[in-house]
């Protein structure tokens, strides 16, 4: 899934989720359904010029699964930005349901 995002693949990523799923990205307000989520992702990919994550840890219980790590995001300015993330994956069957990430995007868009 990650190799998706860092590709900015909005449809290949999309079809890690279920047509329903419900798409929460920092402080933003929730997304849901595939067009919605279609969107927001495809407008955030607009805003920036690529980006590649690190995952250094996951856990599991039940139907989660939560990544930590760190994602570089790079500027359309040509300058990067490195920021931590945790994401909140809950799935049904193969396909996530709920995906919510936690981060504070305010510095990707802070002047360099």
């Amino acid at each position: 899934m990650f190799a998706a995002i860092d590709a900015k693949d909005t449809e290949a990523f999309l079809g890690y989720l279920t047509e329903d799923a419900v798409f929460r990205f920092g402080s933003a307000p929730p997304v849901q359904g595939r067009e919605a989520i279609r969107v927001a992702v495809g407008g955030f990919f607009q805003s920036i010029a690529g980006c590649s994550h690190v995952v250094n840890r996951t856990a599991g219980a039940g139907d989660a699964l939560i990544c930590e790590g760190e994602v570089t995001y790079h500027r359309h300015d040509g300058t990067d930005v490195t920021l931590p993330f945790t994401d909140v994956l809950e799935y049904t069957g193969d396909r996530i349901r709920h995906y919510k990430i936690y981060i504070d995007i305010a510095p990707l868009y802070a002047p360099a």
